[in-house]
Order: structure tokens, then C-alpha cells, then sequence
């Protein structure tokens, strides 16, 4: 696969270093074309205010066309079928499949058209939603001893890989941020020394559209929205049923988390199966298979199933917006071993990002966000606030056959978009929850005048009276938003001391990350420092079966927007100081989730 990121490096359209105003955050992109000429857009980005947040009103200043798409020689487009899971050959269309084609496109062109005579909301406007270092940026092949500022520790042994969107091609009308297509970017570390290297996964769906040659697949947050957002809809199960597409090997773009489990690095997001990614011998990055578990795992699964550091079993849940049963509940032995599915009593298709174990049950939110496809009917976004429903937990025995015994217990106004930890105290009989409580809670997907806030919180399940506290964990002149971390995944399920979460201001970048004392509430800072901005950070135990829970190191990707250069930075978890710094060749784009693979795992993958 190293013969074709050459290729796209240099045929892509390049996002060039921003320019400055330092009277407006207007930022300004040349676009290099592949035929070497310049395309001048000026973005005025809110991306890069101090303090986004989403206005109703917004004046749309760009309408995209081309795509990003690379070229590749013939000798190059045989490494890349040959690294792909099932890739297609171009299809040979015949008489009515290419009427059907040439009249699917010109109703698209029109509905495009349509959509870029209005402005886009901020949710879906791709000039907000990839701008700046949420650009997206071609592969790379591996590059080995990267420049390195201090001493790499000893006990860092094998592979960080962290997922995120990266979208082929410019989009043609709405855009989330969350709709990328999902691309890994992976450190290696050997002996102190470090190796980085970033490649897509090879979906299904970017497997098809780069065979195409432009977007076909329709975008769940940026584009399925309203009257267009059902006429898309429309439009890709017509080019399905004439073969035109493939939509019977799942949609999903595999951006958002990522898990190490049964010998398999698993790139996943909710919206489909995972994908089997496999690291090389040279540190590379090739997908293997769309990954149902040796024909087990039959639906969606959600991008952040749980390890049991104990028993290494992986617990998961998976959702329906369209059908009952709308949730599901399943787990696999440490060997794959996949369990009946359990069906868990949710009255709708509700928002089901994350979730929680402890040392013996699963908790289940069932919160306010939910999908309602009635909405797009009548214009609006099948996302929905509902302000009338209750937020509640489910308690449920890991091992349950069915849902029969789950216990729920209120817990009003509260959405947690990712829940860090929970225990049990069987001395009061409550069930602690970790989590970070969201203001509004459908912020992230709709537009609104209220400023966005994440309250790190502390949620008590009382089992024996079926009531529920909550309280801010850190104190109110220490408050800042808390998004994306862990706690130790050593400890996970198991009553925990301290939280590594990425401080989310301004929103959205992340200027540094916090490590929280969840006993006492006492707040440590790491700021990257002037215009640095990253993302999520991992922490990385030194040893396993060290009794010191923050001993350990926290890794994350960092951004410097004004030098226009990324590194990894590596801090010591229990002095809160830079051990080193890891000088990458190529931009990371900010994203979502990682985790990290040791040595002997990486010698052992299947």
C-alpha cells in the first residue's frame, strides 16, 4: 500500500498553511488542484473563535464541487486491490443501468443545486466543519526514526493508534464532521525509537466511492435532514436496486473508536460492523475484512464496547432507529465467543453513544437524544431533544439471559454523550457513574443560541430506592469542559481515583487535558501551550500490576496552527510534566478515539 499514498500525496487537493488575519478569524485556504492550479477560498471559520458555539443565522461563502480524490497508475491501483477487503472491479454497466445512472445523477444534480441556494446550518456546513486542522489529509507510509525531543521511557513498547474522520472526497452539499471516512494514524515504539504512519480503513463505502470516483453514499448527520435528506435516501436505495451500489455490505464509516480485542485491532462507528485492521511486520496499516465475528455478529455494534480488564471479556450494545428491537445488548468471551443477543425495553430509537460495566453489571443510559425520522417530513433533523422524556440508567446483570430483572432509575435532565467509568458500593447499594453531563444535549448535531457545556459529573444509582443524585465532581471556579479521555482501563468497571479528559476549550479544539481527582475533586492541568490544540489522551499504565493507579504516561496527538506542525507529546501521569515529544512528518488532523497495542499483542495478531 506504500506505492499508492505516494500517489495520493501528490494528487490531492493540498490544504496549504492558513493565513492570517489577526483582526478577524477569518482564515483564508489555497487549495493546490492536481492539475497545479491554485483554487483561493477565504473561510470565515468559527472553528477558530475563542468560543463557538452555533448561531441560528449563518451566511453560506463557499459552494464545493471536486473531489479529493487521488490518482493512481496502473502499477499502483493493483497494490491498492490487492490490500483491499473485496475490492470491486469497475462495473460494467448495461443499457438500463446506465439510463437508470444518467437519470439518478441529474435528479442528484438538481437536488444539490437546491440545497447550495440556502445557507447550511453550522451542524452541516462543510466550510465549519472541516476547516483549518479538521482537514482532511492523505495517507502516509510508514516513516521510522522520527526526530524525538527527550527520552522515550523504557515501558513504552508497541503501537498508539488513534481513529478519526477523514472525508476522500469534498463534499458536494452538507457535511458533518462526524461523516468522514475513518483513517488510523499509528506511533510505533521500539527500543525508543518511533515510526508513524496514517491509511484509511477500507470500507465498503470508500471502497465503492473511490471506485466511482466522487461521494454516493449519504452522509447520516450532514445531508439526512428534511425533504433532501429523504430524497437522498430515495436516490441510494434506486441506485442500489439497479446495482449502481452496494449496500448490502453495510454504509459505515469506521471513524470513531477503536478496540483490541481476540487478537484484533477492531475500527469502528455505530452505524455498522466493525473492520478487522491489521498492523504490519514494518509498522504499516492494512484493513483485513468487515468483521462479524466468524459470522456471529449479525447487526451494528457502537463504537465503544468494554473491556473487562478481569475477566477479558468484551461487552457491547447495538441500535435500531428504523425497527424493533431498537437496543440490544451482547458480550464475547475472550475467545470471540459471541452470547445471545439481549433486547433491552427502550420505548424508541434513542441516541445510544456510550455506556458503562462494572465488576458485575452493565448500565445502559436512556436519555433525551433520540431519532425521530418523522422529523425529516416535516424539515428538520431526525435527531431530537425530546425535552418531555425522563433521562434514565439501567441496571443489568452482565450475565443476564433477558432484561426481565433490569432495574432503571431516573435521572432527569441528564445526558451524557461518554460515561468514563462506574463502580459498584454495595455498602449503600448505589451504582457510580462517571460522566460528562452535556448542555444542551442534541448541541452537537443541531444548531442552537445556547453556549455549549460539559460538566464532569457524578451520577448515584441508589438500587434499594430507586433514586438518583448527581453532582458536579470539580468545583464551580475549576469548571471547564470535559470531553474525550479514560480513566485506567486496568481498573475499568472498578472503583477509580483518577480521570485523564481533554479540556474542550475552546470549543471545539482541545487545548490540554486534565487529570481529576475524582474523590476530592482537586483539578491538574497540561496545556499543549500557545496555538497547540489536540485531541483525546490515553493513558498508558507503566506496569499492569503497578498499585499506583496514575503510574502511567498519557499520549496525545498535538497541533501547532501556527507552526502548521504535529507531534505526539508523552507526559508523565503522576508529575503532570513533558517526558518527550515525538516530531511527526505529516499533519494529524484532530479526532476521536484510540488505544493502544503492545509489543507481544502486535506479535500475536491474528
Amino acid at each position: 500500500m506504500a506505492n499508492s499514498s505516494t500517489a495520493a500525496a501528490s494528487s490531492w487537493v493540498k490544504p496549504q498553511l492558513p493565513t492570517r488575519d489577526l483582526g478577524s478569524c477569518t482564515k483564508g485556504l489555497s487549495f493546490t488542484l492536481a492539475n497545479g492550479k491554485q483554487s483561493n477560498t477565504r473561510i470565515k471559520c468559527s472553528l477558530q473563535t475563542p468560543e463557538l458555539f452555533f448561531p441560528k443565522e449563518y451566511t453560506q461563502t463557499t459552494k464545493y464541487q471536486k473531489p479529493l480524490i487521488p490518482t493512481f497508475t496502473n502499477q499502483e491501483t493493483n497494490v491498492r486491490k490487492a490490500n483491499s477487503p473485496s475490492f470491486p472491479s469497475k462495473p460494467q454497466l448495461n443499457f438500463i443501468q446506465k439510463a437508470a445512472a444518467m437519470a439518478l445523477d441529474a435528479v442528484e444534480s438538481a437536488l444539490t443545486a437546491r440545497e447550495l441556494e440556502h445557507p447550511f446550518p453550522k451542524t452541516a456546513d462543510p466550510v465549519v466543519q472541516i476547516a483549518g486542522n479538521f482537514s482532511p489529509v492523505p495517507e502516509q507510509p510508514v516513516k521510522h526514526r522520527l526526530p524525538v525531543t527527550g527520552k522515550i521511557p523504557d515501558s513504552i513498547q508497541g503501537m498508539y493508534v488513534r481513529n478519526g474522520a477523514n472525508p476522500l472526497f469534498e463534499p458536494l452539499a452538507g457535511h458533518h464532521f462526524f461523516d468522514g471516512d475513518g483513517m488510523i494514524h499509528g506511533v510505533q515504539f521500539a527500543d525508543g525509537t518511533a515510526s508513524y504512519s496514517c491509511r484509511f480503513t477500507e470500507t465498503q463505502r470508500l471502497i465503492q466511492e473511490r471506485d466511482l470516483g466522487r461521494p454516493i453514499f449519504p452522509k447520516a448527520i450532514g445531508e439526512l435532514h428534511g425533504h433532501s435528506g429523504i430524497a437522498r435516501l430515495l436516490l441510494f436505495y434506486a441506485r442500489g436496486m439497479f446495482k449502481l451500489v452496494d449496500h448490502s455490505q453495510g454504509t459505515g464509516v469506521a471513524n470513531a473508536g477503536l478496540v483490541y480485542f481476540n487478537n484484533r485491532l477492531l475500527a469502528m462507528s455505530e452505524d455498522d460492523l466493525p473492520y478487522h485492521v491489521r498492523v504490519t511486520p514494518d509498522g504499516d496499516l492494512e484493513t483485513v475484512e468487515r468483521y462479524n465475528f466468524s459470522g456471529q455478529l449479525k447487526s451494528t455494534m457502537i463504537a465503544h464496547p468494554k473491556l473487562d480488564p478481569v475477566s477479558g471479556e468484551m461487552f457491547a450494545l447495538s441500535y435500531d432507529v428504523i425497527q424493533k428491537p431498537y437496543l440490544k445488548y451482547f458480550r464475547f468471551s475472550k475467545d470471540g465467543e459471541k452470547s445471545e443477543d439481549v433486547e433491552i425495553p427502550v420505548s424508541g430509537p434513542t441516541m445510544m453513544h456510550d455506556f458503562a460495566i462494572t465488576e458485575n453489571f452493565v448500565i445502559v443510559p436512556d436519555q433525551q437524544v433520540v431519532f425521530k425520522m418523522s422529523e425529516m417530513i416535516r424539515g428538520g433533523s431526525p435527531v431530537v431533544y425530546d425535552k418531555d422524556k425522563v433521562s434514565r440508567f439501567g441496571v443489568l446483570d452482565k450475565y443476564a439471559k433477558d432484561s426481565s430483572r433490569m432495574k432503571w432509575v431516573e435521572v432527569p435532565d441528564c445526558f451524557c454523550f461518554h460515561l468514563w467509568n462506574a463502580w459498584e458500593e454495595p455498602e449503600t447499594d448505589e451504582i457510580v457513574i462517571i460522566g460528562s453531563c452535556m448542555t444542551p444535549p442534541d448541541s452537537i448535531f443541531n444548531e442552537c443560541d445556547e453556549r455549549l457545556q460539559s460538566v464532569l459529573s457524578e451520577i448515584r444509582l441508589n438500587l434499594k430506592t430507586g433514586k438518583s443524585t448527581r453532582r458536579p465532581i470539580m468545583s464551580e471556579q475549576d469548571q471547564v469542559n470535559l470531553e474525550a479521555g479514560m480513566v485506567n482501563r486496568n481498573k475499568l468497571g472498578r472503583k477509580t481515583r483518577y480521570a485523564y479528559l481533554a479540556i474542550a476549550e475552546p470549543w471545539p479544539k482541545v487545548s490540554g487535558f486534565a487529570k481529576v481527582d475524582l474523590f476530592t475533586g482537586e483539578v491538574t492541568k497540561f496545556i499543549y501551550g500557545d496555538e497547540k490544540f489536540g485531541g483525546e489522551p490515553l493513558f498508558l499504565p507503566t506496569d499492569p500490576n503497578s498499585e499506583a493507579e496514575d503510574d502511567g504516561y498519557i499520549l496525545a496527538f498535538v497541533h501547532n496552527e501556527k507552526a502548521w506542525k504535529s507531534e505526539l507529546q508523552i507526559i508523565n501521569a503522576m508529575t503532570m510534566k513533558l517526558e518527550a515529544s515525538v516530531k511527526l512528518p505529516s499533519r494529524v488532523p484532530y479526532g476521536f478515539h484510540g488505544t493502544f497495542i503492545n509489543a507481544k499483542d502486535l506479535a500475536n495478531q491474528a
